[in-house]
């Protein structure tokens, strides 16, 4: 099984760096015997701010476009590390193979863990696209309250991958805001972010009071995994019906006139 794990917390730096030593390790031990994982960022010059609209956007189109590379070279899954998922829906549209995000994947997670949850957020630009993301998967009512930290960001967790005190005062902080989703009914705590995540799974945080800090980057891998094996035994993944449902006949001759013939691969 091959699976490309799409991250945008990468760009900004080299694979070698904190933040890319720790995906990659916490990948690799995530991953089953025979599962092997590769992992890409984006461009140099992209995910800088992700959670402004025009920039998710044009990140985006670069995730598409390594999507539509990724079944083309014989992966099995493509895995949208990121808490926006940006072209998740695009591409599960356009490919054959499983296209599954962070934040579906942890909060599909979640409800498997506990009978509610609450998300830990760090920016309030966040609030909306996570929870319209919830809404839209119909588990919004499995959600008590999204909490908010106050962090510097990005700048404050890649000092976080080196320095143990600036990660232990993110830690400090992180129990002491899940203590009021843990007040609010809370039984599963998602961290929101990749980064966030990240410093979490250094700094060993799994709970608070007995309520599970969901590893989304682990739950992301595995599900990724469980999507391949569903696909090899039952020959299907994806609905192709209605959302996901490609263009046929005369448009997509017209389409691929226009756009390229690579584009919706296996449709008629």
């Amino acid at each position: 099984m091959q699976i490309f794990y799409q991250t945008l917390g990468m760009s900004r730096g080299s694979r070698t760096g904190g933040y890319g030593k720790l995906l990659e390790q916490v990948i690799t031990e995530a991953a089953a015997p025979g599962t092997k994982v590769d992992i890409a960022g984006l461009s140099p010059h992209r995910a800088v701010a992700d959670q402004y609209k025009y920039l998710e956007f044009l990140d985006a189109a670069e995730v598409i476009e390594n999507g539509i590379k990724a079944e083309e070279d014989g992966y099995d899954a493509f895995l949208i590390g990121n808490i926006f998922q940006p072209g998740l829906h695009q591409l599960r549209e356009l490919l054959n193979i499983p296209v599954l995000g962070l934040s579906e994947s942890s909060v599909s997670m979640a409800c498997l863990m506990g009978p509610t949850f609450s998300l830990i957020n760090i920016n309030p630009k966040f609030n909306r696209p996570i929870f319209e993301g919830i809404k839209l998967q119909g588990l919004d009512q499995r959600m008590v309250s999204v909490e908010m930290m106050t962090v510097e960001r990005p700048g404050v967790f890649d000092e976080a991958m080196q320095n143990e005190d600036v990660r232990q005062k993110i830690v400090d902080q992180f129990i002491l805001v899940a203590q009021s989703a843990l007040d609010k009914g809370a039984e599963v705590l998602i961290p929101a972010g990749g980064s966030l995540m990240a410093t979490l799974i250094l700094a060993g945080v799994t709970d608070v009071q007995g309520a599970p800090v969901l590893n989304g980057i682990t739950a992301l891998v595995k599900t990724g995994e469980m999507a391949v094996q569903m696909r090899q035994l039952t020959g299907t993944f994806t609905s192709k019906r209605l959302t996901y449902a490609p263009p046929t006949g005369k448009i997509l001759a017209d389409v691929r006139a226009a756009y390229g013939e690579r584009l919706y691969p296996g449709a008629t």
